[in-house]
């Protein structure tokens, strides 16, 4: 079951406001990951269920996480139906995120009092989500339905919206401070915080400065 409470995890997200989005069929890698980004000041975490056996390499990294990184809220991506979802809220996942929004999901996260975060790309979708509980909603992909514009045109008539925008962000000043000024409440990163070439030489010092960097300007434009 989930280790912290859906308000402790919203409030987490609003707080730092980025969620590294991550996926590796290598448990030990995928550990070394997590860590990388738990030191670098990361305090919540998406892994993503895009391979064979994610769900082995989701319940090991919980116990891992429970024990080397103790304030980090692992959540579960790319879920894209009810019985997926359920199954990864009993390995203890802390939040559920996907590409889409599915209502059904919603039911089975509400009955936790899990936080669902569905994809969403359109304002009806998002208002659709928001009917049935989903606090916060993921645009995605966020740069192709719009970018930060789409994002501020959201929160002119919705500005109670919550928003975690995913796709075409960037780890630079330039890319986070054009979707923070346009009013998101975090955004989801994924391939940008993880260089191929630094997972391949186990650099793990390098994913650690890049989200060291990444929040500090976060911070600035928050």
């Amino acid at each position: 079951m989930a280790k912290f409470s859906k308000i402790q995890v919203l409030n987490v997200m609003v707080n730092t406001g980025m969620v590294p989005v991550y996926y590796s069929n290598n448990l030990e890698t995928a550990k070394q990951v997590v860590k990388a980004c738990y030191e670098g000041g990361v305090r919540s975490f998406e892994f993503t269920n895009r391979g064979d056996f994610a769900q082995e390499v989701f319940a090991e990294l919980v116990k891992f996480a429970a024990k080397e990184c103790p304030e980090l809220i692992l959540g579960i991506g790319s879920i894209v139906d009810p019985a997926t979802a359920a199954l990864y809220l009993q390995l203890g996942a802390n939040f559920v995120v996907g590409p889409l929004f599915n209502p059904e999901i919603a039911k089975v996260c509400n009955r936790r009092l899990v936080p669902y975060t569905p994809g969403c790309g359109s304002v009806s979708e998002i208002g659709f989500a928001q009917e049935v509980g989903c606090d916060l909603c993921k645009v995605f992909p966020a740069g192709n339905v719009g970018g930060p514009s789409f994002v501020k045109n959201i929160k002119a008539p919705m500005p109670w919206s919550l928003i975690m925008a995913t796709g075409a962000v960037e780890p630079t000043e330039e890319n986070l401070s054009a979707w923070f000024k346009a009013g998101v409440t975090c955004v989801g990163m994924g391939s940008n915080l993880f260089p191929k070439a630094a997972i391949d030489a186990k650099d793990w010092g390098q994913i650690t400065a890049i989200c060291k960097d990444a929040l500090a300007i976060i911070r600035k434009y928050k």
